[in-house]
């Protein structure tokens, strides 16, 4: 007997967060993100790659280490489960038309570097670096550097080599990214180059690589709920994310509003730059995790209806202080591939 898939729109949230991920039934065929996968496809054959890396659904954004296939979160497969994540976790990773578009491309930069095993080769070592260095939960970027493009957010081609040619390759697929032009007078133009030069050479080719082993941490072999799903995810960021620290925020700010006083997200947008450069700077975490937590933070505060009452730079040190005691204690996990 076939199994009913489960409809997600008939079910209430709380409902949802009881089914297994497994039971869901997700697939990229008749999806949201098959158009956008195919796509992808197109960018390729216009740049006369013959590679498509498969597509399926995990839980984040992933290129298994040396698998030529993508892992894309499985909230994508259904709006509902979209809709879910953005309650749960106030945030989609991709949850814009061009930010989903950048993660794929970004993606299939990864994937092209393993069907064709680039890593192995000295010119690749000699423009990114060594494929073997260590992955870490964090990184050290220069901002100003013009040795690497500037795609996702947070200099990401600084994080290692990979990811430099991940990004690298990223750039130069995007139709919109005009890198000749943009990047004419800066370093990072040979690695450009290298990529346009080794697409013209191999992009036709037969993939040294292909993905011939199971798909590594398949949403359709997870068995927990959706709802420990979210209790793990909330607690790789905060030591307990639950509750989002409202009552540290109420000790912070104030629910009530005078004429003096400015609602905290604005001070929060206001500094977000200066707090998450001091949380970093003495935490060594991602500044992408800490401004994630920050934007955690701006949307209780709307929610709560919170304001400062204070003068600025004592809600600045109060909050930088919380969050860089959260971020001290934030359990960290080991990653599951290349990202």
């Amino acid at each position: 007997m076939t199994k009913r898939r489960v409809q997600l729109d008939e079910l209430s949230d709380d409902e949802i967060l009881q089914i297994r991920i497994m039971d869901l039934d997700l697939r990229i065929e008749g999806s949201p993100v098959e158009p956008v996968m195919n796509r992808l496809y197109d960018e390729l054959a216009q740049k006369g790659i013959s590679l498509r890396p498969p597509c399926y659904f995990t839980d984040e954004w992933l290129c298994p280490d040396k698998e030529p296939i993508i892992g894309i979160p499985f909230v994508f497969a259904h709006p509902r489960l979209k809709k879910l994540e953005q309650k749960m976790m106030l945030d989609v990773e991709g949850g814009t038309d061009k930010h989903f578009m950048q993660l794929l491309r970004h993606e299939c930069g990864h994937a092209f570097n393993y069907a064709h095993e680039l890593y192995k080769k000295s010119r690749w070592r000699e423009l990114f670096g060594r494929f073997s260095d260590d992955y870490s939960d964090f990184y050290h970027f220069q901002p100003y550097s013009r040795r690497f493009v500037i795609y996702l957010a947070d200099y990401y081609a600084q994080s290692h080599p990979d990811d430099d040619f991940a990004e690298t390759f990223a750039v130069w697929l995007d139709p919109d990214s005009d890198w000749k032009n943009k990047y004419k007078d800066w370093p990072v133009i040979k690695k450009l180059n290298y990529v346009d030069g080794i697409v013209k050479k191999i992009g036709d080719k037969q993939p040294l690589k292909t993905a011939d082993r199971e798909q590594p941490f398949s949403a359709e072999r997870m068995r927990s709920t959706l709802a420990a799903h979210y209790e793990r995810k909330r607690r790789t960021l905060g030591s307990e994310f639950q509750g989002f620290y409202d009552d540290s925020l109420r000790q912070i700010f104030s629910e009530s509003q005078t004429a003096a006083s400015t609602k905290a997200s604005q001070i929060l947008r206001k500094h977000r730059r200066r707090i998450v450069d001091s949380v970093t700077g003495w935490t060594n975490h991602r500044k992408y995790d800490i401004n994630q937590l920050l934007n955690k933070f701006i949307a209780r505060c709307d929610v709560l209806g919170l304001y400062s009452q204070l003068d600025e730079p004592d809600s600045l040190i109060e909050v930088t202080a919380l969050l860089t005691s959260i971020a001290s204690n934030t359990y960290k996990t080991g990653l599951k591939g290349r990202r």
